[in-house]
């Protein structure tokens, strides 16, 4: 019995030994559980998301009014223009499309990864290739474009000066006044000034008469021919001014403004092949919303080349409670898909953009590098 108690000693330290081995073994291996309101976060762990791609849509308009000037009648009469603007109004188009993709964190696929002890994995490597992503708000800002909404006045154009340097006319007329005097009624005479507004007929004459000699002034003054001829160009500058000035009288003016519409959009996994409708444009009053039936529809569509239809892959099963994966990281690979915008028969926009969403949920071992 002696001789049988350092052998079966030394069974037990074998076997000790080779249990505290493979507990090592075990606790050295971390596993991969989706984040949800059943699993306890220990301390240590780490937790990821999947990215999300986000498309931001910046459609800039034009819109253009055209105000009429208050002698357009008597354009064609006086000055002989032809196709003035006789009435107001406004219409747009649209100039340019620019579509912008980034990601963001997927908030219902987040996962946590715990270990009892110094972990080695490429999950650096799959944050570096945009496979996976913090969920650091700062990590995933995007700063978005600038929208330049701002009015244009249109005020200044309906104060401009007539175009006259009088604008009434004084007339003398004699009145008389009745007094008594020895019993006699007389009468009297005495003058009285009064002051004739200027039809806009008259005005527009005037108008005209000064844009005619400023345009001869100008002349004299390239020519050589005048009096008085200036030493730089700002006297012909000012001339120039005066003239369009006087011309917007009759012409009128259009006044041109540009806006940057910015929509945002997140394409779902059943999105694939549809037409999203962003909002409706009229070339009358602009983008309007869907209740008015008026313009035709913006649309977007997603059409996936299906990259990844070949590729077998084993989809991660939900169970109830959840059961970690030790040792394999899910990432999500991307589609390369076709994003087509314009309107319901006239195309804008064509591009090929990577969307997360379309793509795989897949697994890497956990100590896979990549580039390796």
């Amino acid at each position: 019995m002696k001789k049988l108690f350092p052998v079966i000693l030394l069974m037990l330290t074998l076997f000790a030994a080779s249990c505290a081995s493979f507990k090592k073994q075990q606790t050295e291996v971390p596993f991969i559980t989706p984040l949800s309101d059943t699993v306890s976060l220990r301390p240590g762990t780490i937790i990821y998301a999947l990215p999300l791609t986000v498309f931001t849509v910046s459609v800039e308009m034009e819109r253009t009014i055209d105000i009429p000037g208050p002698y357009a009648r008597y354009a064609e009469e006086l000055l002989g223009l032809e196709n003035v603007i006789m009435h107001e109004d406004e219409y747009w188009s649209v100039k340019d499309i620019k579509i912008h993709s980034h990601e963001e964190v997927d908030p219902s696929e987040f996962y946590v990864i715990e270990s009892n002890t110094l972990q080695q994995t490429n999950i650096l490597a799959l944050k570096e290739s945009g496979l996976i992503l913090d969920i650091g708000p700062a990590l995933n800002q995007y700063d978005g474009m600038l929208v330049n909404d701002k009015e244009l006045d249109f005020s200044q154009f309906h104060s401009f000066d007539l175009g006259s340097d009088e604008y009434y006319r004084t007339s003398t007329d004699t009145a008389f006044q009745r007094i008594k005097m020895n019993e006699q009624y007389i009468r009297i005479p005495y003058t009285v000034d009064r002051k004739n507004k200027l039809t806009t007929e008259q005005l527009a004459e005037r108008a005209a008469k000064r844009l005619m000699d400023l345009r001869e002034g100008k002349f004299m003054v390239l020519i050589g021919e005048a009096n008085v001829f200036p030493q730089d160009v700002a006297a012909i500058n000012e001339l120039n001014r005066m003239e369009e000035e006087y011309t917007a009288l009759f012409t009128g003016r259009s006044f041109t403004e540009t806006k940057v519409f910015t929509y945002q959009v997140i394409p779902r996994p059943d999105d694939r092949g549809k037409r999203i409708s962003l909002f409706n444009f009229s070339e009358l009053t602009g983008p309007d919303n869907f209740t008015d039936s008026n313009g035709k529809s913006f649309i977007i569509e997603f059409i996936p080349e299906q990259k990844l239809k070949d590729i077998t892959v084993l989809k991660k099963t939900q169970t109830t409670p959840i059961v970690p994966v030790y040792d394999k990281l899910f990432y999500r690979m991307p589609d390369v898909v076709n994003v087509n915008a314009g309107f319901e028969e006239e195309l804008l926009y064509k591009s090929r953009k990577l969307i997360y969403q379309f793509g795989e949920i897949m697994q890497l071992p956990s100590n896979y590098i990549l580039g390796r």
